[in-house]
């Protein structure tokens, strides 16, 4: 470590304490730290076992919102990307249009677009509500672990959508700019083995391009956790939304905003090593 760099830690040490100063004297504000607990895991006496509590529930509610939308944003933004340079005009122009237009739409305006416009009319026809009421106990437990329980279902799938479009158009664009930076020489080589436009893509190109376009990616995952908290408006129970509940019934605005805080660079944070290690793992069995 540097001489700079214990300057600069001085630094963002002395503007921490002194926050934590002024928030105490001068905004008279009492903390109570002993509280938080207990609204992370609480014992039930019922099922004889601690399980989680309000700011757990909506952790691992946004545990679930982003690993299906960020699956689900990575298969719809690698379709897209590979349109995007599809011989086929079609296929050019689907994929151009489905970019312009959710990166040029506020991402609330989206999730209002699609959950009170679009995904009540189309979770109706899909007869999703119909499907989920009349499954066995066994498929409505295995619903509800892995994405919502059954009365929230029809809004969780809809935050889904929604938050995978929009990610998905950015994805898009990292996936197009990842095979264009693959050198032309492999494209002229491997059309003079005569394999066709498909098998240069998935045999060629793709497996060099998710190499250079994982860092990229590591970063819009994590978008993705973040930007799962613009759903909490349509009262996706995710961490935000029990914050602003909890933060409503305990004024504890402080000690509720750091946990959270915390709970999202924990999050964010293990996405990240996680992407590391992948990047090292494909260096690994290209080198």
């Amino acid at each position: 470590m540097t001489t700079l760099d214990m300057i600069l830690l001085s630094l963002i040490g002395g503007v921490g304490l002194y926050l934590t100063y002024r928030m105490t004297v001068s905004l008279e504000y009492k903390w109570n730290w002993g509280i938080i607990p207990q609204y992370l895991f609480r014992y039930d006496t019922e099922e004889q076992r601690w399980v989680p509590n309000l700011l757990m529930q909506g952790f691992l509610t946004t545990i679930r919102l982003s690993v299906w939308s960020t699956i689900l944003a990575t298969v719809l933004g690698t379709i897209a990307g590979i349109f995007r340079l599809s011989p086929s005009f079609f296929k050019r122009l689907i994929g151009r249009t489905y970019v312009e237009l959710v990166r040029n739409i506020p991402p609330l305006v989206l999730v209002f677009l699609f959950y009170f416009f679009l995904g009540d009319q189309l979770m109706m026809a899909l007869g999703v509500d119909d499907f989920v009421r009349k499954s066995s106990e066994h498929t409505q437990a295995l619903l509800a672990l892995f994405f919502a329980p059954p009365a929230r279902f029809s809004a969780f799938l809809s935050a889904v959508i929604t938050l995978a479009l929009y990610e998905g158009a950015y994805i898009t664009e990292i996936i197009r700019a990842g095979i264009q930076s693959i050198e032309k020489g492999q494209w002229e080589a491997s059309y003079a083995l005569g394999l066709s436009w498909w098998q240069q893509m998935r045999y060629i190109v793709l497996p060099q391009a998710i190499q250079r376009i994982l860092p990229a990616l590591a970063g819009q995952f994590i978008s993705a956790i973040k930007d799962s908290a613009i759903v909490s408006i349509i009262s996706i129970q995710e961490l935000t939304f029990q914050g602003l509940e909890l933060m409503a019934a305990t004024y504890l605005t402080f000690e509720v905003w750091m946990t959270i805080t915390v709970l999202y660079f924990v999050l964010t944070g293990a996405c990240s090593l996680a992407v590391r290690r992948l990047e090292m793992y494909v260096q690994n069995r290209t080198t």
